[in-house]
Order: C-alpha cells, then structure tokens, then sequence
C-alpha cells in the first residue's frame, strides 16, 4: 500500500444517525479545511472536538463536529483528521466525494491500521485484534481480541523471542571463538531452556482450537422427527419467535439459520425440517437437506419425544447419527410427562428439558458447553485464543526446537544457530518484526473499509 497519500474513508456503517469520516496524512489538516469550518482553529486546539459544519458547495451545508490528531499521537502514527456529519446514505457519501476533491484518495480496506502497524503504533498481532473485535460473534471473543489489542499475545511472544535469541547468541560465540579458551556455560542449560519454550509456545499453540471456535463459531444443527419441538427449541434458544410452532408435524420445510451466542460461544444454530418417510416432493427436499446439514454439523441437538415410544426414538435417532459424535441427546416435553424418571438412556449425552417452559436448558448448555470446549470454561478461561496464521507459526517453531536440542546435544553448533534462526523467524511475523509484503498485503485485505 502506497503510505504517502493522504487517504480518508467513512469508518461508521450505513444508515447510523452519525457518520464518522476519518482522513489521515500530511495533507489532512488541509484538506479538512476544504468541507469544514468552525468556530475554533483545529490546528490550534488539537485533540478537542470542536463544533461547525460541513459544506460541499451553496445548496449543501450540514452541521458537523471535527477533531484534530497531530501526528505521531493519533491512530495511524499520522496527521488525522476525523470529521463527523448527519448519517444515512447521502451526506457521509457527499462529504467523502468532496475531500477526494480536494486531494485526498479513497482509503483501501484496512489502511488506516496497515498505516499505525507500519509506524510503530501497534505490531501485527494487535493489528489482527482490531479486525478480531469489529467481527467478534461472542463476549468471550470479544473479550480475548481486546486482551491481544492491548498486547498479551504479542508480549508473551516477545518474551519467548528474546529468550530463544539469548540462546542463539550464546551459540554463535561458540562458533566464533571456538579455538578460544572460553568457558561457555553447558550445553544442558540451553537445552532445558529450550524445553521450557517449547511447553510455552505448545500451550499457546494448543489455543488456536478455541481461536477457531470464537471467530468462526459453531455450527449447531437442531434435528429430530416432526413435531419433536425442533423450532420451539430454536425460538427458546434465539430469544424471539423465529420460526413457526404449530402442532401439526413437518411444519418446518426448510432449514432455518441464526446466529447467536450460547455461553459465550458463538454459534449458527440452524433448524431443520423434521426428519422421516416423506409423502410429497417438497417435505422429501426438506428432510433430504436435514440428513446433509446434520452430517456437517460441529454440535447436534437430537430433539426426543417421550411420549412417543421411547425405544424406537432412541432406534430412529442412532441410525441417523452412525459417526458422529458430538451429539446431545435432547428429550423434550418434560412438562407433559408424569414420571421422567423412566425414560431410557442413550449412547450420547441426554439432557431433559421442555422447550416451552424453558425448564433443563441450562442442563443441555451445560453439556454443549463441555463438548466444545472439551473442558468447562471459566476460571480456566484462556488468556489467548491464536487464529490460524498465529497457530501455523507457531507449529513451525514447535517442529524446529526437537531439532535444537539434538543440535545442541550432539553439539553441531552451526546446524543449532539454523533451528534456533527458524524459530526466532517464525515467531517475528506472528508481531511483524519480519514478514514478507504480500503477506502484509493479504492480512489487512481481509479488513472493512474504513479501518
């Protein structure tokens, strides 16, 4: 990305009441000066919001707020400017159009940050947490996206980095004074250091299975035979009346998909027509869809009804689920039924709940909870969660230190400094110490307009 333009770009969403234009550069204290004027200097009266308007030409004048962020204290380590305007669609877009006018250029997505990664703002790993937090789908998500924008992943690598570069300094003295009569430290230090790096970087590592789970979320299918309260269930789950109850089976033709949050989870809870023989093409289509969804589901909810008979349920419901394994077993209308006691166990995790009252749900997150997580999140809760790009580099990294030790063990000094440099390279550009432009290029593509 070209970083000497000066660039502007709408941050806020379409149809908000306010607008938030940001332009940043050399030249964005002058080129705000050309759709605003206020009372007060913003040259002289940096970092306070001062109050006029906007203007576009004679037929357009709107009120607007503006502030002033010398650089090297702003967001992109530049000049900034950021105005803000009446919402909607038309006037932010008016605004825009004038500044691009006047010398500015439309900023590409993810800019502003590549521009305060780039001057030292923020380092690559906080860069990724601002992208993190604008698509968080959970507070646990957001909450651990803000925890790496305020630098614990980036702090516990650096530690680990400098740690490991200690260690290839030391190696390397050995390679250039080896005909002197140095006493080096022994080889068994560096190589119990390493061993205490590698049960750090693996523990960070180990976190990217719950990194994918909080940025993309979980899929949970809601499947079961008509009329077993699939969409009842949905409805209870989501808070609001999204899909239709009526007591008439097969009600539901089609899968209906939310998201929504569970737990502090994120997940695409989808609903689905309810699954058996059926007698017309469209309920054929939509069971046929049900059998596919739930094959590619991470989490089914098998909705029970205990007032059918019981061992054919449990019959049904296991043909239909050979293979898979995370699978809750959901008997529902418990409050319809005089004696729940007697109902007869399954393969899979059973919860006991009604979908009407809401009664054993907290039970059936319960176990949703542990099946996703594979343990009970809270006090253990993870100080990090790496996405895919952290969790990568860091496997190269865990596959290099076996590799060190024996190096360092046999004392193959020279082969040991390799390992130790590939380690120490795959662990700069998780903070962008060393990485190559095009992937640069590719991370911050991913980011919204705007920011």
């Amino acid at each position: 990305m070209n970083t000497e333009d000066t660039i502007a770009a709408i941050c806020t969403g379409t149809g908000g009441a306010i607008a938030v234009i940001r332009i940043s550069g050399t030249q964005a204290l002058r080129i705000a000066g050309k759709v605003w004027e206020g009372g007060s200097s913003l040259e002289h009266n940096p970092r306070k919001l001062c109050a006029g308007h906007c203007s576009t030409g004679k037929a357009f004048r709107d009120s607007a707020m503006a502030v002033y962020m010398p650089a090297p204290k702003s967001y992109t380590g530049e000049d900034v400017v950021e105005l803000q305007c009446h919402g909607g669609g038309l006037v932010p877009a008016s605004v825009l159009k004038k500044i691009i006018e006047s010398g500015a250029r439309h900023a590409e997505p993810g800019e502003f940050t590549f521009r305060a990664f780039m001057n030292e703002r923020m380092d690559l790993a906080q860069a990724e947490a601002v992208a993190d937090i604008i698509n968080a789908q959970s507070s646990m998500a957001m909450e651990i996206a803000a925890r790496q924008l305020a630098g614990s992943l980036s702090c516990n690598i650096r530690e680990i980095r400098s740690k490991i570069s200690s260690i290839l300094a030391e190696n390397e003295s050995r390679l250039d004074f080896s005909e002197e009569e140095i006493a080096f430290p022994e080889k068994k230090i560096a190589m119990e250091k390493l061993k205490e790096m590698e049960c750090e970087i693996r523990s960070l590592y180990e976190t990217g299975k719950d990194g994918v789970i909080l940025r993309e979320g979980v899929k949970v299918v809601i499947a079961g035979r008509p009329n077993s309260g699939k969409s009842s269930l949905l409805n209870r789950l989501l808070g609001f009346d999204r899909a239709i109850v009526t007591d008439l089976p097969g009600t539901t033709r089609d899968t209906i998909e939310e998201r929504t949050s569970l737990r502090k989870i994120p997940v695409r809870l989808i609903d689905t027509a309810g699954i058996r023989e059926a007698d017309n093409i469209i309920e054929n289509l939509g069971v046929e869809r049900s059998i596919q969804t739930v094959k590619i589901a991470n989490v089914v909810l098998w909705l029970l009804d205990p007032l059918s008979d019981v061992n054919e349920e449990i019959k049904f419901m296991e043909g239909h689920l050979r293979g898979k394994i995370n699978v809750i077993a959901v008997w529902n209308k418990m409050d319809r039924l005089d004696n729940p006691g007697l109902l007869a166990k399954t393969q899979f995790p059973t919860a006991k709940i009604s979908a009407i009252t809401g009664a054993g749900i907290d039970e059936m997150l319960d176990i949703f909870e542990k099946l996703v997580w594979g343990h009970l999140h809270g006090e253990e809760e993870s100080e990090n969660a790496v996405g895919a790009r952290h969790a990568a580099l860091l496997g190269i990294a865990l596959k290099a230190i076996p590799e060190a030790i024996a190096n360092l063990e046999g004392e193959k000094w020279e082969l040991a400094s390799i390992n130790l440099r590939e380690i120490i390279s795959a662990l700069g550009k998780i903070t962008g110490e060393n990485i190559e432009p095009d992937i640069l290029g590719e991370i911050f593509s991913r980011f919204c307009i705007g920011k």
